[in-house]
């Protein structure tokens, strides 16, 4: 495995694991929080295996992956089985391998809950371990039902494992949780980011900031050995859009956004964390959890809505000791959103020094480039395949998706009588 020494959170949460002891463990992202469950949960295997011994639950279908591959690594002479159970695979599949009672079982929320409320045969009646890796997601509100299902399924004396990289938001929810003795280590507060990351933000104003990216990534890798760049985009459509911008500029890359067919998600995840491909144009998606080695630089297309996401995407890079590089694109009016990051972190960002004059010679060429890739997603209908997946999703939670229309129409509108009176409030 190559681990000579245990980090902080691998030293105050394995024993306590191992002492049969609920665990809450939050720790920067890149700390070594899967180790963390994962060896004393096969530690505990080896010494009695038996059908499902554990069930681990994450956000994301990639994460889920990534997990399975950690514990084939420290398992691989342990004869381990393990079962993947996300969305956007065979259902039928997945529920053969369940039936044959893996000893592992990694999974998001929804696609679990699925098959416990439609298939018998298999339970959860009788695991050792329920863990909750980005805890703080999870029971965030979003997951709720599910959770809730996920929750009935398994016996009062599991023990609770529950990691995160931040989870002030919903630590009385983790409390209620986790219920046989807790222990809870919290890595120190008042550092949100980690030493070795480099911080910059480049001021652009909003027109021409596909220019200002375009630069940005010239000037980053015209240097000898850079690594592997991630960018982070507020939506898929942007995601999709950017991603198609720079690979017709000459910025190889491949995309990674919820829109993707599962096979395409995990085809974008391998070529890039295998190096085919150095560039990675992403949501959020990306932000959580994943081990990608090598990052070498994070790119907020634009900046983060809260401290947590930021926190969460550069966490991408600067991992295991290694420098890092976050630069975040700012526009005129995301100034103050910059301002409250900077205060939270403790940290004043430096500005990634960019030529006007050398954006001004590209700025055309990119206009063009972007209006004819907005052409080519109108063509492959992109924008109705995601409100026909989004109003299929409504359906399947049992929920009208035009009442869920207005509601979210009205939210916006009072979202935005909130951001503009705050705005006044602070011009006063």
């Amino acid at each position: 495995v190559g681990i000579t020494t245990p980090t902080s959170v691998q030293v105050n949460c394995i024993p306590q694991i191992l002492a049969g002891r609920d665990v809450i463990g939050v720790a920067k992202t890149g700390s070594g929080k899967t180790l963390a469950f994962a060896l004393p949960i096969l530690h505990l295997l080896a010494e009695d295996p038996y059908g499902i011994f554990a069930v681990i639950v994450t956000p994301t279908r990639e994460l889920a992956f990534q997990i399975k591959e950690a514990f084939a690594v420290i398992g691989r002479c342990m004869n381990l089985r393990q079962s993947v159970v996300v969305g956007g695979l065979e259902m039928i599949v997945q529920g053969q391998e369940l039936s044959k009672k893996p000893h592992i079982v990694v999974g998001t929320p929804g696609r679990l809950n699925d098959h416990l409320s439609s298939c018998d045969t298999f339970h959860f009646n009788k695991i050792k371990f329920l863990v909750l890796d980005e805890a703080d997601k999870l029971l965030g509100g979003y997951f709720d039902s599910d959770m809730k299902g996920i929750f009935r399924s398994v016996p009062e004396n599991r023990q609770t494992l529950l990691f995160s990289a931040t989870m002030t938001d919903t630590l009385d929810k983790v409390k209620q949780v986790a219920k046989n003795d807790m222990f809870l280590w919290q890595q120190a507060a008042e550092v949100k980011t980690v030493d070795q990351l480099l911080q910059y933000y480049v001021l652009s104003p909003n027109y021409v900031k596909d220019g200002y990216l375009v630069e940005t990534l010239r000037k980053f890798t015209t240097k000898e050995d850079s690594g592997s760049i991630i960018i982070f985009t507020d939506t898929c459509k942007n995601c999709q859009l950017l991603s198609m911008i720079l690979n017709l500029t000459g910025f190889k890359n491949v995309a990674l956004h919820n829109m993707m067919r599962q096979r395409e998600r995990l085809n974008s995840l391998h070529r890039f964390k295998s190096n085919h491909v150095t560039l990675l144009v992403a949501t959020d998606l990306a932000s959580r959890g994943l081990d990608i080695p090598l990052v070498e630089l994070v790119v907020n297309y634009a900046v983060p809505v809260t401290v947590k996401d930021y926190i969460h995407r550069v966490g991408r890079t600067a991992r295991a000791g290694k420098t890092g590089y976050a630069i975040t694109l700012v526009t005129p009016n995301e100034i103050q959103l910059l301002k409250d990051i900077e205060n939270e972190i403790n940290t004043t960002l430096a500005e990634f020094k960019i030529n006007s004059k050398e954006v001004a010679k590209i700025i055309t060429q990119i206009s063009v480039t972007r209006g004819e890739c907005e052409i080519k997603l109108e063509e492959c209908k992109f924008y109705e395949k995601r409100e026909i997946n989004k109003r299929k999703k409504l359906l399947l939670e049992g929920k009208d998706p035009d009442l869920q229309d207005r509601i979210l129409k009205r939210m916006k509108e009072e979202r935005k009588k909130r951001k503009e009176k705050k705005l006044k409030n602070r011009e006063i």
